[in-house]
């Protein structure tokens, strides 16, 4: 039987791939690229990336590369060709629905990709997005989720994570902050063994309206 729970805050974070956009064929298109390029077996990158920046998964993949170097040149591609981005279904109705204060985007991709990303899927960008640029230690640790906290000035405790990677998920309850996974990139057992608070199998399984007197936003999640 469906359940539906119920999530109070102030502040909203999303995710950005596999949340609010599919980038999946475009992503799998260029590390295609550079595997080919490096030598490299590309089931293992992908294994490697999810969640996580790009520099720390070439880091992971290939350590005789200059990482630095490599995440550079293949960010500045990956902006320039977004082809195949799209808004995941629901998306666009969800983000409408919540004050633009009350929400923001946290993203293991740079700042200019998560834009030209969400120009390609016709997606509004928030006011803040804290991105690969900002951060010295990307998802799973809780320094991307605890500088939007700051850069926002909401309490952790009082803000809510969407995230579709156990990486994601982790940084999120790590941050201290409650996270709602939403399933269809891992499963449901992988997101709730790695904290998640509630899981949901699609984004559409949301709905966000007014706080109460208490907090901004009700964010009420079927599951089930």
């Amino acid at each position: 039987m469906p359940e539906i729970h119920r999530l109070d805050c102030d502040l909203l974070f999303f995710d950005l791939d596999g949340v609010l956009i599919d980038s999946t064929p475009c992503i799998i298109r260029h590390w295609r690229e550079w595997a080919a390029l490096h030598d490299l077996d590309l089931d293992t990158i992908l294994a490697a990336a999810h969640g996580v920046r790009t520099v720390e998964t070439m880091r992971r993949v290939a350590p005789h590369l200059d990482a630095e170097a490599e995440a550079a040149r293949f960010s500045a591609h990956e902006v320039a060709d977004t082809a195949g981005v799209t808004a995941i279904a629901g998306a666009r109705s969800l983000l409408a629905g919540i004050p633009p204060e009350a929400w923001a985007i946290v993203t293991s991709a740079g700042a200019a990709l998560a834009r030209a990303r969400l120009r390609q899927a016709g997606l509004p960008s928030p006011a803040v997005i804290i991105s690969a640029d900002d951060v010295a230690r990307g998802k799973p640790d809780p320094e991307p989720y605890i500088t939007g906290a700051r850069r926002l000035g909401c309490p952790p405790g009082r803000s809510v994570v969407v995230e579709d990677a156990p990486a994601g998920v982790a940084a999120g309850i790590a941050a201290g902050m409650r996270v709602i996974a939403v399933g269809g990139t891992h499963s449901r057992k992988a997101l709730l063994g790695a904290g998640a608070t509630v899981a949901t199998d699609r984004l559409r399984r949301l709905r966000i309206a007014a706080g109460t007197a208490d907090f901004r936003l009700a964010i009420r999640v079927q599951t089930g």
